[in-house]
């Protein structure tokens, strides 16, 4: 299964996808992990990305696709992994297919974790980051509600996303991503068994 994960900063994307990689036996993809590390070891793509992350904008597009399709490109993200901060923008959304495409992959679903602003404020507030600056904060959900949020159309077209109400405990949160998760997995097996 190849899922992606999209929500805005401080929506809990990070705790749902390590419970998620644990039921679906497939490697987490995290974008932000990629470049914090990147960033920390100072490679040449992290020295790049520190710019735009100091400034709360997003990073380029051809930084970000290029880290992407070397790591899809592993040998443990072929029976599938799970997405997340990538795609962010629709450019990236296409390539992705395209990407996909080429090795006759495809993505099996979205989930949206849908999370009020006052919301994410108020956990960004309880948990130490240090790209957790609240101005760079408010800026970072303002580039993910002008550049991120014209992918669940994108994805609702195709019939693949699943919107979660993110508000609540983590276990209820869980579950309803579970739910989303079982209906992926039953419209790729219907998908499989037409094409037997």
């Amino acid at each position: 299964m190849r899922i992606i994960l999209i929500g805005p900063p401080g929506a809990g994307k990070g705790t749902q996808c390590q419970r998620l990689v644990e039921h679906l036996a497939v490697p987490h993809l995290s974008t932000g992990e990629m470049l914090r590390k990147a960033i920390r070891e100072e490679t040449a793509e992290g020295l790049l990305a520190k710019g735009f992350v100091d400034h709360g904008q997003l990073v380029p597009d051809e930084l970000i696709v290029g880290m992407v399709r070397k790591r899809l490109q592993e040998p443990d993200c072929r029976r599938g992994c799970l997405l997340d901060g990538f795609p962010r923008t629709l450019p990236q959304a296409e390539i992705l297919d395209d990407m996909l495409e080429r090795q006759a992959m495809t993505v099996d679903g979205v989930i949206e974790l849908a999370v009020p602003r006052d919301e994410l404020i108020r956990r960004m507030t309880m948990r130490k980051r240090d790209d957790d600056d609240p101005a760079v904060f408010a800026r970072r959900i303002k580039s993910f509600e002008v550049q991120t949020a014209p992918l669940l159309e994108y994805y609702q077209r195709q019939g693949k996303l699943e919107s979660i109400d993110g508000l609540g405990g983590t276990d209820d949160i869980t579950a309803r991503v579970m739910e989303a998760v079982r209906r992926f997995e039953l419209r790729a097996a219907r998908r499989q068994s037409s094409r037997l």
